[in-house]
């Protein structure tokens, strides 16, 4: 009991100062945008932590953060081979092939009005597949190391960026093109010097949509297939054998992952787009 009690005065201690840092003077500093989610997530732990023990839950429903932290510093080799397999192989190498033909697309299709009448469709269908069919296929097709895992992210992330990037090439003004023909300027040199930087807010939103995608395709695609390393393997051996620290365990390296491929995609948007008013 004293356990419950202690949970929901750490709670309310948290909401209170949250509150307080949220509607105060300096609320809109960068050091406090920081500190206020921190507050949050410590006092979110802290609840968990005591509320586990004090509704006496079992490890194989519900382990404690601590349970969780002990895993991670135990079982560190075992979870940096399975971040290579997955994060670095699978999610990186599909993001990056998936971003690259897409953005190739997209400059076939601004080119050509039948492939942007054709693709797009395609586009729609192919992004609504469920990754769960998809998977097996190409664990058929590509074997079940890393590389089948790479092509499921690659259809995964292809469609968002290359939605956003024709539609970002299309943003500019009939205004803004004619001024550039009457400088004389191609579509190489519009392309370059007007049409990309004007669709950079528009590529980068797919780019981050993708950021999420990469990572749930490489874990979840390993579901269906994979060497005896992985984290999606991991995930789905260690809930077999009710290892839930160590499944747990896996979800915080993921969720630390994408919070933070996200933001480095975040920082590189800020320093290419600081002209554009969504910066500002």
């Amino acid at each position: 009991m004293m356990y419950i009690v202690a949970g929901f005065l750490i709670w309310g201690l948290g909401w209170w100062l949250n509150i307080r840092l949220a509607n105060g003077p300096a609320s809109d500093t960068p050091a406090m945008q920081i500190v206020i989610p921190v507050i949050f997530g410590v006092t979110s732990l802290l609840m968990w932590e005591l509320w586990v023990i004090g509704f006496d839950v079992k490890p194989v429903f519900l382990p404690r953060p601590t349970e969780i932290a002990a895993r991670l510093v135990s079982e560190l080799p075992t979870l940096w081979a399975d971040f290579k397999q997955t994060i670095l192989k699978g999610a990186l190498g599909g993001y990056v092939i998936g971003g690259f033909a897409a953005f190739g697309v997209a400059i076939l299709a601004d080119r050509s009005e039948f492939l942007t009448r054709g693709v797009l469709p395609v586009g729609s269908f192919m992004a609504a597949l469920p990754i769960v069919g998809i998977a097996p296929i190409f664990v058929k097709w590509f074997g079940s190391d890393w590389e089948s895992k790479a092509a499921v992210v690659t259809v995964m992330v292809f469609f968002p960026i290359l939605v956003n990037t024709v539609a970002g090439l299309r943003d500019t003004t009939t205004m803004q093109r004619d001024l550039m023909r009457t400088y004389g300027a191609g579509y190489w040199p519009t392309l370059f010097k007007l049409r990309l930087p004007a669709a950079l807010p528009f590529i980068f939103n797919g780019l981050k949509i993708a950021t999420t995608l990469a990572l749930i395709g490489a874990i979840v695609a390993e579901f269906f297939g994979s060497p005896t390393v992985g984290m999606g393997f991991r995930i789905s051996t260690s809930f077999g054998v009710l290892a839930l620290d160590l499944v747990w365990a896996e979800i915080v390296i993921a969720a630390l992952t994408g919070s933070l491929f996200y933001g480095a995609v975040t920082l590189i948007e800020r320093g290419m787009t600081f002209w554009h008013p969504s910066q500002r």
